[in-house]
């Protein structure tokens, strides 16, 4: 479909449901059948509260109450929650949704609760491929990344708002996983909100509408929005299943940006809006242009995965952060296949400002570059890997303690990824890892006399972070 007759089907799609009020219930009443119910807490009805089947959004009204058009393709409602109450969650997966009973239910009640504090400064965490695939990735993850992640939690106080998000393939293929991993992430201690990918899609079952059934039996809707302080989230189904076994690309559907168009309509433009999905929408999804005309406007952050490598993309105002994984290169190691270290994505948000850093499975915060030593024919190489670099980063370099000046990202492969994965018969656990190109790369070669290099890294924020080695 050519994007202008796209931009106006979606006008007459979403015109007659982004606007609250009156005139929205009435238009529903006159529906053949609605869908209604009401948004409360501790009793109290809550206006002006955002309510979705995935194909119209609307706000209740004064008493609390919405109606939703009949549409034979939704499957949930779901509400956005707002600022100011906390995620409904069982046993830590979100539950923020109802399924809707073929008929046989039309009434969709939801009891909120009040956080009872400021939640303008909060933090997440972002957890990108766990993808387990057996009983031994299983175990790696309940006891190096879950205590890890606990751990992370518990600094940062006992009465920090922290939530988690799970950018897709939370399993491999293996679908009988995913209570482990609900466990995994229900031990962390934080409501946990997911995200498709991939490896989670039912294949053999038809196209890419049915591509999703065992996933929303257990986590819910594919896409959907929430609210906390200033900063709405929004996650989204990036992976379109094109109907023959493990073929996808990264696409969003018509039904998901109409969906997008009406739930921005509700947010303030001096919101930061957080999107997450599981592959890079700047980079990989074909039409990413429509999305990007209706984030004009916002700040923007986006949260993804699938790659199995960390790097940061800035483009048309919108910053992409593309996360390591949990499970690094497929549980074969420590590292992913550009020198990343098994991790995952922290941020903490403060009003409309986000700041973050990478942290790395087992390593402190401030473990934030690797340094490798190679020694050649009259002199010596170092590379420093500083993976989560973006141009507002800088890197010198010190020799012996003498300052040697600034250094230039350079694209290259990692020393560790090439010891580690580079051929047919390393990785031994996964052979097919490979070692991945990466630019987030700083190199500068050193006489045999000096003793010692120091890397030290300053990110957007003034963090500094230092690596130190002895010469080779």
């Amino acid at each position: 479909m050519k994007r202008r007759t796209f931009l106006q089907s979606l006008a007459l799609f979403s015109g007659g449901l982004v606007l609250a009020g009156p005139s929205v219930f009435a238009r529903s009443k006159k529906a053949a059948q609605t869908l209604s119910g009401t948004v409360k807490a501790k009793g109290k009805k809550l206006a002006k509260v955002v309510v979705s089947d995935g194909f119209s959004v609307v706000q209740t009204n004064k008493r609390g109450q919405f109606e939703l058009p009949v549409n034979d393709r939704a499957k949930f409602v779901f509400v956005s929650i707002p600022a100011g109450y906390e995620f409904p969650q069982e046993k830590g997966l979100a539950r923020h949704y109802q399924p809707i009973g073929n008929g046989k239910k039309d009434k969709y009640d939801f009891e909120l609760q009040p956080l009872g504090k400021d939640d303008s400064k909060h933090s997440f965490i972002v957890w990108a491929d766990p993808q387990v695939k057996d009983a031994k990735d299983v175990a790696l993850m309940m006891q190096d990344s879950v205590p890890d992640a606990q751990k992370l939690v518990q600094s940062l106080g006992k009465d920090a708002l922290v939530h988690g998000i799970g950018v897709g393939d939370l399993v491999w293929d293996n679908h009988k996983l995913f209570p482990d991993y609900s466990k995994a992430v229900g031990a962390i201690g934080v409501p946990f909100f997911q995200a498709l990918g991939n490896h989670d899609m039912d294949y053999r079952l038809g196209g890419d509408e049915t591509s999703d059934a065992t996933f929303q039996k257990i986590f819910g809707p594919t896409y959907y929005s929430f609210n906390r302080g200033k900063a709405h989230y929004i996650v989204l189904d990036d992976v379109r299943y094109l109907g023959k076994e493990r073929e996808y690309d990264g696409h969003l559907n018509e039904q998901q940006l109409a969906w997008i168009k009406q739930d921005l309509s509700f947010v303030p433009k001096d919101h930061l809006v957080i999107i997450s999905a599981h592959i890079p929408i700047s980079s990989a999804v074909k039409n990413r242009e429509d999305l990007f005309a209706l984030l004009k406007g916002y700040q923007v952050h986006i949260m993804t995965g699938h790659t199995h490598t960390n790097y940061n993309m800035l483009r048309e105002g919108v910053y992409e952060h593309v996360h390591g994984t949990v499970c690094g290169a497929w549980w074969s190691g420590s590292i992913c296949t550009d020198g990343t270290p098994n991790g995952y994505g922290v941020y903490e948000v403060n009003g409309n400002q986000l700041q973050w850093y990478y942290k790395s499975t087992g390593k402190d915060k401030s473990y934030q570059i690797s340094l490798d030593i190679e020694k050649l024919t009259g002199q010596n190489r170092f590379i420093a890997n500083v993976w989560n670099w973006d141009p507002a980063w800088k890197v010198e370099w010190y020799a012996d303690g003498k300052a040697m000046g600034a250094l230039q990202n350079t694209k290259g492969y990692d020393p560790e990824a090439v010891r580690t994965m580079k051929g047919d018969k390393l990785p031994a656990r996964r052979a097919f890892a490979e070692p991945a190109r990466t630019e987030h790369l700083f190199m500068s070669h050193f006489g045999p006399e000096v003793k010692q290099v120091k890397v030290v890294a300053t990110d957007r924020f003034g963090n500094q972070f230092e690596a130190v080695s002895a010469s080779a």
